[in-house]
């Protein structure tokens, strides 16, 4: 079962998250800072990170850059999932590595199923 780390600050978004994707048969941990969200990559070894983009402590952007630039975690795909929705947002988080950038919006949910379809960790039935 892949197994899906949330790096979600709100408890009520990540509480959502995490039942959206356990439906989808995804095992879900959730770490509710940026710190947290670094170290728990490296600890539980996550097929995917879910990750916002404004986090108490570090800014998602800036854990994304960190992910990508260790070894260790350089390889877990990241789908940013964020209400920052501007064009240059989008650009930053995929220059610093991010695979997918979701604004938060009515379809938000949808597409990141879809983002896990595409990285092959959701069934496509």
């Amino acid at each position: 079962m892949p197994k899906i780390l949330i790096v979600e600050d709100s408890p009520t978004q990540a509480l959502r998250l995490r039942l959206v994707l356990e439906k989808m048969g995804l095992a879900v941990v959730v770490a509710q800072n940026g710190q947290e969200g670094l170290d728990m990559a490296g600890s539980e070894r996550p097929d995917a990170l879910v990750l916002d983009v404004n986090l108490p402590d570090i800014n998602g952007f800036q854990v994304c850059e960190r992910l990508k630039q260790d070894p260790t975690t350089d390889s877990i795909p990241v789908v940013m999932l964020t209400v920052k929705d501007r064009m240059d947002d989008t650009l930053t988080g995929l220059d610093v590595g991010a695979d997918a950038y979701i604004p938060k919006d009515d379809f938000a949910e949808a597409n990141l199923l879809q983002a896990l379809r595409d990285l092959g960790l959701v069934d496509t039935d």
